[in-house]
């Protein structure tokens, strides 16, 4: 890969992760009033850990799911 290639690779990680990080607030603060609905105040410990919990778990989820479906077509462009 040349450094050119490297460049344009990292820049467009860079911007893949900043949508991504912009998508994830719009869904923290959605996440947050749904939240405070179902257990009054957002700012109660008993939701700010369940909050926490369920965000990381829907996270782990997400993240090995992607990695399996970016393995699988790894190896199917192999073949």
């Amino acid at each position: 890969m040349t450094f050119y290639e490297e460049v344009l690779d990292k820049i467009a990680a860079l911007m893949t992760a900043a949508f991504g990080l912009v998508a994830a607030l719009a869904w923290n603060g959605a996440i947050q009033a749904l939240f405070k609905e179902m257990f009054g105040e957002a700012e109660s410990l008993p939701a700010m850990f369940s909050y926490a919990l369920i965000v990381t778990i829907l996270a782990v989820i997400a993240t090995i799911w992607i990695a399996r479906a970016a393995a699988r077509a790894k190896s199917e462009k192999k073949e």
